[in-house]
């Protein structure tokens, strides 16, 4: 029998994308909660595997020749797990290309531009003293909207991300969009978007992903402290 994944995590989108792709896999694993708003992500440890200070990140035990690897940056590991896999990376040279931008697209657009306006319209005006900034409010929110409108275009084409196929990219890309109504978005110009989330949701992988630690997950507009450690600048 393999050695457990070791998933270093907290209930999170990005924490969702790992624990959601485990789940598909059928990876066995174990968790090692990284609490961000008591600054576990700073721990000299945890810096050993995620020098950016961010999770998820996993170990695996049972990496390439056999010998352990450690991987952080969530679209790494998903690249990672469905090579090892070969699963839910595409099957042919122009599925792994579409899953690739797709996974991208998320990378560098919607989880930065959800993040931020997750930050702005819902942390910075409740900080101490309150950042209540309309541009910065109505940057994101508008951006996240347009990439919004870009999935679900998207979908309006393919049943999934990536073309007829469900894959790394949907599970990248689902934990932001699920999060729609806190980035003050509407669903109601977007059916596709809205049919997609529901299939999405609706496996038990998914499910299960989203619901490990979901106790732990909290709001950190009225803990100051939880603040300071997750928007430090070092």
């Amino acid at each position: 029998m393999s050695t457990p994944i070791d998933l270093y995590f907290w209930p999170t989108p990005n924490g969702w994308k790992i624990s959601i792709a485990l789940e598909e896999m059928g990876l066995a694993y174990q968790t090692h909660l990284i609490n961000i708003g008591a600054g576990d992500q700073f721990a000299p440890d945890f810096l050993k595997i995620a020098p950016n200070n961010r999770m998820p990140a996993i170990i695996d035990h049972d990496g390439p020749g056999g010998t352990p690897v450690s991987v952080f940056e969530s679209g790494a590991i998903l690249q990672y797990l469905a090579e090892k896999t070969g699963s839910f990376g595409g099957s042919t040279p122009r599925e792994k290309i579409a899953v690739t931008e797709w996974l991208m697209w998320q990378m560098g657009g919607l989880g930065p531009m959800a993040g931020q306006a997750h930050h702005f319209l819902k942390y910075a005006p409740a900080m101490d003293p309150p950042n209540d900034l309309p541009y910065a409010k109505d940057r994101y929110r508008s951006e996240t909207g347009r990439l919004y409108g870009v999935l679900d275009r998207r979908l309006a084409e393919n049943e999934f991300v990536a073309g007829d196929f469900y894959s790394i990219a949907d599970m990248a890309i689902w934990g932001w969009a699920s999060l729609w109504e806190g980035q003050q978005q509407t669903l109601e110009d977007k059916p596709n978007m809205a049919r997609w989330l529901e299939t999405v949701s609706a496996r038990p992988g998914v499910q299960a992903g989203r619901a490990l630690y979901a106790e732990k997950r909290a709001d950190f507009r009225k803990d100051n402290a939880a603040q300071d450690k997750l928007f430090r600048r070092d």
